[in-house]
């Protein structure tokens, strides 16, 4: 059976736009849809109920509201509803890792607590540096992201058909990859696979910018190694289009030009203790300032 897509629901405008953008990639994939509401309230997290009659009756409300929704507008998808009985980040992060079949969570960009002014908020990017499977970040369409609030997310109209990667070419993930790979194939859309890089530490510690033909030479090299990093996927997916950019300048490099986007792909490495920084700088600032959905990959 084909891995289920997860999406995490509490009500607010942010994660229904979430919901409906988890529930067509579940129908691109051909995968059941999943929602999860965490109630952290009148439990400690070992709590359970035998009975689905005793789940708290607003969580259950919410919720089947919420897969009406989804299921009138997306015909012919299975959607299913689970009350997660913990903290919203322990809560989420556990299904991921409970589950045998998730393939896929999607969150909303705020949820009820959030500021208004943040583009993220706490839980979706907790969430998103935690989960043992790929998160994916939906923004709420409007004013913020430039996009009409019409309940679809950027990419979805068909007028758009990339999805952006990042890469690091020094050292490439399979992992991210394949994901990034896998989704083009599955919207048929072209993938561009970006690498931002950086100059060498000689010159700040110097003092003085690279010339032309120093900056040449480097950009040359950075090219040949993304290609290099690409080769192998190029040959497992010949049928899809891909586009190779090298430029200096990472996380600014997968911001800018990619407000058109279907989705943005980006790695986050797996931390071996809970004391480590969950998500790289990259990815901080990508969930940050990026206007597309943004899939943070974990990788090993």
């Amino acid at each position: 059976m084909t891995p289920a897509v997860l999406a995490g629901v509490d009500g607010s405008p942010e994660s229904t736009v979430a919901a409906h953008w988890a529930a067509g990639e579940a129908l691109r994939r051909g995968a059941p849809l999943r929602l999860l509401h965490a109630w952290p309230w009148l439990t400690d997290g070992r709590a359970s109920f035998a009975d689905p009659e005793d789940l708290p009756v607003a969580a259950q409300r919410m919720l089947a509201a919420v897969a009406e929704e989804v299921g009138d507008r997306h015909p012919g998808l299975t959607v299913q509803t689970d009350v997660v009985l913990d903290a919203a980040v322990d809560g989420l992060v556990a299904a991921t890792e409970a589950s045998e079949d998730a393939g896929l969570l999607v969150l909303g960009s705020r949820g009820l607590g959030g500021f208004k002014g943040l583009l993220v908020g706490s839980v979706s990017m907790a969430v998103a540096g935690r989960a043992a499977v790929p998160v994916v970040v939906v923004r709420q369409p409007g004013p913020e992201t430039g996009t009409e609030s019409s309940g679809e997310s950027v990419g979805e109209s068909g007028a758009v058909s990339e999805v952006v990667v990042g890469v690091d070419a020094g050292a490439p993930s399979d992992t991210v990859l394949d994901f990034a790979f896998r989704e083009a194939e599955l919207r048929g859309a072209r993938l561009r696979a970006v690498h931002g890089w950086n100059l060498p530490a000689s010159f700040a510690v110097v003092g003085f910018l690279p010339s032309g033909t120093e900056t040449a030479q480097l950009q040359a090299v950075e090219e040949k190694a993304l290609a290099a990093a690409l080769a192998g996927h190029r040959a497992r997916y010949p049928h899809i289009e891909v586009v190779e950019q090298a430029r200096l300048g990472a996380a600014r490099t997968l911001v800018e030009d990619t407000e058109d986007a279907a989705l943005l792909v980006v790695g986050r490495r797996r931390r071996p203790h809970d004391l480590a920084p969950r998500l790289g700088r990259t990815a901080h600032a990508v969930l940050h300032h990026a206007r597309p959905p943004v899939a943070v990959v974990p990788h090993s």
